[in-house]
């Protein structure tokens, strides 16, 4: 991935990032923008011109009896999941993050920052750690080399010379994957905790120490999950879109899951790990296996999972901030959805063999409503994927119509969590980002089920 040189500046909680090299898509970004909002408005309006013909639609569609058991399931799921997302957010506004705890009851961190192809943005990496309010004695930083094809190994011995002793730098005889390079890192690592940060991220100044703050807090926690959020957002239109998203999935949906002591992914972009909660799975994680092949995909939701296996909770910090590089193009972004899908399906299936059984004491109702709503997703992708091309080759206008209107009503909740918390104007990247996954990501899922057996990493080689 190429990387740029970043400015950045704290301005309410949050990163403002400034590329040396601005690219001008303001007046693109403002057409598009306009455009959504100009299709979804005109789909409106042709719902109330087409009422008769939704009528006749649904009419005929619960007269026959394929029609009516699809109407049936898919009432059920609509209840299903407006109940859970009312569940979600009583369980938001029960989520409160951790405070950190003091100098003295902090625990020994090993950081561990794996690269490959990953240039200049290593260093800028390893310069955001080092600057941390961590106590110096209490961190090791660790930092290897994936066998990379680019400039990463000298950008990581410059960041040794300026920083010296504070990183400790080392190369992968060759490519081996991301899970070899951790598990590397693992075993050389001396810290009660272990973090984990993604070489193409910038951390704030306490997110270390929020980060693995319940760790000792709470003996019961495992793994903590921090509080992702792109870098690379003022570069590009997807990542402008992916911000939203991403606040989404981690400030609403992970303290959820957080208030469940069940977060189902720790990121690779930032994560606390108890050091002892990893030796006790390593073995199992570094050999995984998926339809005889090894898994070279997913480490961390892989390491979550085994982690909640063992009986620990794994909590989320939405105080402990890690801003990342997303990708700038269709084709990136893509591959990296598929890279999660598949990760989804193997780590579900895993899942179902232990989260029905007393694998943890108290209650264990969060990792199974958690598991269960996962598992319908992908069940039903592609029963909905069918009705969808049924749909699109008989009432293409109705298709057309009623999706973007949906869009417009259900894309409304993630405007306002996001314009709550930080920007109205960056907000309203949510309805281009819907009407794009819709229409655009649709396949992404029955794709990443049909070749969950296929590995590799999709997104991390540099460009021919």
């Amino acid at each position: 991935m190429k990387s740029a040189t970043y400015n950045l500046k704290l301005h309410n909680n949050k990163f403002s990032i400034e590329d040396k090299k601005t690219t001008p898509i303001n007046f693109r970004a403002l057409i598009i923008l306009i455009s959504s909002f100009v299709v979804m408005i005109g789909a409106a309006y042709s719902v109330y011109l087409l009422q008769d013909d939704f009528s006749k639609f649904n009419f005929n569609r619960l007269n026959n009896n394929f029609g009516f058991i699809f109407f049936t399931v898919a009432a059920v799921l609509f209840v299903f999941g407006a109940m859970t997302f009312i569940y979600d957010v009583y369980l938001y506004f029960k989520y409160k993050p951790i405070a950190s705890v003091s100098d003295n009851e902090l625990p020994t961190v090993t950081v561990i920052v794996p690269a490959y192809n990953e240039g200049k943005q290593v260093w800028a990496t390893l310069e955001s750690l080092a600057k941390s309010d961590y106590p110096k004695e209490k961190l090791q930083l660790l930092s290897i080399d994936d066998g990379s094809k680019d400039d990463t190994w000298y950008w990581m011995k410059e960041a040794k010379r300026i920083l010296g002793d504070q990183v400790t730098i080392m190369q992968q005889p060759k490519n081996m994957g991301k899970r070899h390079a951790l598990y590397r890192g693992f075993n050389i690592g001396t810290g009660d905790v272990f973090v984990t940060v993604d070489s193409d991220s910038i951390v704030k100044e306490d997110t270390l120490r929020n980060l693995v703050s319940p760790l000792v807090t709470d003996k019961k926690c495992g793994a903590v999950a921090g509080n992702i959020q792109v870098l690379n957002n003022k570069k590009a239109l997807l990542p402008k879109m992916l911000n939203v998203s991403f606040v989404m999935s981690f400030e609403f949906k992970r303290s959820a899951e957080s208030s469940l002591n069940s977060v189902l992914c720790t990121p690779g972009a930032l994560a606390a790990y108890k050091a002892s909660a990893v030796f006790a799975c390593l073995p199992e994680w570094i050999d995984q296996k998926f339809m005889g092949k090894a898994s070279d995909i997913g480490e961390d939701r892989a390491l979550t999972n085994m982690i909640l296996k063992q009986g620990y909770s794994v909590l989320f910090q939405k105080n402990a901030y890690a801003y990342t590089n997303v990708p700038e193009d269709y084709t990136g972004l893509y591959k990296m959805f598929i890279r999660w899908g598949r990760s989804n399906v193997r780590e579900n299936i895993a899942m179902y063999k232990y989260v029905f059984t007393n694998f943890r004491e108290g209650s264990k109702f969060g990792s199974r409503l958690l598991f269960v709503t996962q598992s319908i997703k992908m069940i039903m992708s592609y029963p909905f994927l069918l009705f969808m091309c049924y749909f699109i080759v008989t009432h293409p206008v109705l298709f057309l119509s009623s999706t973007l209107l949906s869009i417009l009503i259900f894309s409304t909740f993630p405007v306002l969590f996001y314009s709550k918390r930080y920007d109205l104007k960056e907000a309203l990247w949510a309805y281009s980002y819907s009407i794009l996954y819709t229409f655009g990501l649709f396949w992404i899922t029955p794709y990443a089920i049909a070749t969950a057996g296929k590995s590799g990493w999709l997104t991390r080689e540099l460009a021919a």
